[in-house]
């Protein structure tokens, strides 16, 4: 017994000294490149704490903070483009719904400046930026850097960032410390060696799988590609043709394996055109724009028409005719055209499927095309092989006919589906509310409504065949696709949808926040009809009763004597927004936060401006002032609690006595209800 209260006291305490911490995971270094007599470059470096992460400059609407440089203004210099930053992470985020660039561990920003006069003169600029980690995200942080210029520096042509260094700025405990560093001190970089060099660039576990992730879909692509009227009819004549032209079997497979190496080939090379011509990680910048998603809903409309039958997306025929006089010459060379010869040939069947693939292949950045072209065209390759070298497993391949049709327009179905996803980004970001939660969702209902109808042959094409009967294939996919369309239509009533949270729009962004003719008039939430206090709102959709001012909200807590649950959180914070997903909607904790606490979230990253009255001088940043509410309430949580992460969970008295040890980012429902449970009990003591 005792030992398990020892024990329990141990747990107690580490959990005390995790969540009241004051973290302070960024610091920044300075450096000045000199390029030319007129141009410098300003490099300011972030070393990141292991386990946190820093966001990109690219970041939309509604999603984490980003990074932003703010230049001070001089005659003495001008800036020349934007600031440059780095490779860094990037990840389809599933609370925002988008994809998100971060870095770890350390990054360097770089922006051109060229200079107006031959003096030596400073450059201040404030660096506003957020990081996160698994359990928390902190506040918005302002940090001034300084630039020392020094025109008679020497050229440096290197990019080495140990170079020219004049100030290092450093972070520690929200207190900034500016000393000046001697070249001559700093660290001589060193000369890494070729497997050093590998091992450094060595991608982790999380871009492997995201790798993994863009190779099966692109093979699964593939596959699917095999099966369409342009392709799969190709299959026993080109084997046949490489059989009955060689004089052996073992010619036959040589000359199938080169052709199935040419394909894999011809897509790659593919993949490489759109790397170049984009760059690594343009399309993923571009993936968050407006009229990039735009065009691509455009684009994916058009693809999707094209495989339902309205027109066919055809290469023009000379070139597939001079390709084809090529592929009649022996040899290798000849057996390379007849692989281009495909490629081309299949273009109305695999023109769509390789696009889409391609975009988002790259919007992940770095060599994602090449695995994604890679999958695709392996898949594509191998029954050309396969069948080459086991011809007598031809007789098994079902006959050519209407099925290939079939996929076809199932494709253009998919394809017509995934397109409105693409206006559902460019709304949200807009902020336009013209494409909301059920929009999107009635017409997915729709699109998979017609599919599992025309699986079920309720639903001719042009091209199909008619249908006197269905196999027992089409009839399960069909009943599959109904049994998706049945599951969505719930969400039009508020059902969250987990198995497709990643397309639609987020809950609260609907026409009505509590689903499509639902009504708030009943008797468990009685309260949403009587009149909101001074101050108060609801917390759609959850239907949470909360305060946004600290003051009101502890008025109201006296006024109906119940305890005070502090939230000090963020719009920009992911962790918070799990916690409400994931913690606050289990039944349990739900009664609790609308009936037995006064909810007062403090946003950290609020950015509205206090009145003239409400500026005070920051205590933590002595000669700043608080501009903001989120300055405000983040300094509140830092100077009171000792921490600075969000979510942070604060139960107090009415004398603003905290009744217990404050809690984070606490992923099990359990461990939570047992927190407030606490809270409670000792607050009913009190009274």
């Amino acid at each position: 017994m005792n030992k398990n209260i020892f024990l329990a006291s141990i747990m107690l305490l580490f959990s005390i000294m995790a969540n009241a911490q004051i973290y302070s995971p960024i610091k920044w270094k300075t450096s000045v490149q000199k390029v030319s007599d007129t141009e410098y470059e300003l490099q300011a470096q972030a070393s990141i704490e292991n386990g946190w992460h820093l966001y990109s400059q690219n970041v939309a609407d509604g999603g984490p903070l980003p990074t932003h440089f703010n230049f001070t203004k001089s005659p003495d210099f001008e800036l020349l483009g934007d600031v440059k930053e780095e490779k860094g992470k990037i990840i389809n985020d599933p609370v925002f719904k988008m994809s998100i660039k971060f870095f770890e561990k350390e990054t360097t920003f770089r922006q051109r400046i060229k200079i107006n006069n031959n003096k030596p003169f400073k450059i201040k600029t404030e660096v506003e930026f957020m990081a996160c980690n698994d359990e928390n995200c902190l506040p918005p942080s302002y940090d001034e850097l300084e630039f020392n210029i020094s025109p008679i520096a020497k050229i440096t042509p290197s990019k080495d960032i140990d170079a020219n260094v004049v100030t290092e700025i450093v972070k520690e405990d929200s207190l900034k410390v500016v000393e000046e560093v001697p070249v001559s001190n700093l660290p001589i970089k060193k000369n890494i060696s070729p497997i050093e060099k590998q091992q450094k660039t060595k991608p982790n576990k999380q871009d492997l799988n995201s790798l993994g992730t863009i190779f099966i879909l692109s093979f699964l692509s593939g596959s699917a590609a095999l099966l369409t009227p342009c392709v799969f009819p190709m299959i026993p004549m080109t084997v046949s043709f490489f059989t009955k032209q060689s004089k052996t079997k073992s010619q036959g497979i040589k000359k199938a394996f080169f052709y199935g190496i040419f394909i894999i080939t011809i897509y790659i090379f593919l993949g490489a055109v759109v790397t170049w011509a984009f760059g690594a990680d343009s399309l993923n910048a571009l993936s968050t724009n407006v009229w990039f998603n735009l065009i691509f809903f455009l684009l994916l409309l058009f693809f999707a028409f094209s495989f339902l039958g309205a027109f066919e997306i055809m290469l023009p025929n000379s070139l597939a005719n001079k390709v084809d006089n090529q592929a009649d010459k022996g040899g290798i060379i000849g057996i390379l055209f007849m692989a281009l010869a495909l490629a081309i040939v299949s273009f109305s069947c695999t023109g769509p499927i390789v696009g889409t693939l391609l975009v988002e292949a790259a919007s992940r950045g770095g060599i994602a095309p090449f695995v994604g072209m890679f999958g695709f065209s392996l898949a594509l390759a191998l029954p050309f092989t396969l069948f080459a070298a086991f011809p007598g497993w031809l007789n098994s391949l079902p006959k050519s006919g209407g099925w290939l049709n079939a996929v076809k327009v199932v494709l253009g179905f998919l394809e017509l589906a995934l397109a409105f996803k693409f206006l559902s980004n460019a709304d949200l970001v807009l902020q336009l509310h013209w494409f909301q939660r059920e929009t999107f969702l009635a017409i997915w209902i729709a699109v998979f409504g017609a599919l599992a109808f025309y699986l079920f042959g309720k639903i001719q094409l042009p091209h199909d065949s008619p249908v006197e009967h269905i196999s027992v294939g089409r009839l399960s996919m069909g009943l599959l696709v109904l049994s998706f369309t049945i599951y969505m239509i719930p969400g039009l009533w508020g059902a969250p949808l987990n198995l497709i949270s990643a397309f639609p729009p987020p809950l609260d962004y609907s026409e009505s926040p509590y689903g499509v003719g639902s009504s708030s008039n009943n008797s468990e939430n009685s309260h949403l009809t009587a009149e909101l206090p001074d101050g108060a709102h609801l917390l759609a959709p959850h239907d949470i009763m909360a305060f946004n001012d600290y003051d009101k909200g502890l008025a109201y807590a006296k006024k109906v004597g119940k305890p005070v649950m502090l939230d000090f959180t963020g719009w920009a914070c992911v962790n918070c927004r799990k916690m409400e997903q994931n913690v606050w909607t289990e039944p349990a904790i739900m009664n609790i936060l609308k009936n037995n606490v006064v909810l007062i979230s403090l946003y950290v990253d609020d950015k509205r401006t206090l009145t003239a009255e409400e500026i005070v001088d920051s205590k933590l940043n002595p000669g700043k002032k608080i501009k903001y509410f989120g300055q405000k309430w983040s300094e509140m949580q830092t100077l009171r609690y000792q921490s600075n992460s969000q979510p942070y969970y604060v139960l107090m008295d009415h004398n603003e006595k905290t009744l217990l040890e404050p809690v984070g980012y606490t992923a099990a429902s359990v461990d939570y209800k047992s927190w407030l449970d606490e809270g409670l009990l000792k607050f009913s003591k009190e009274l």
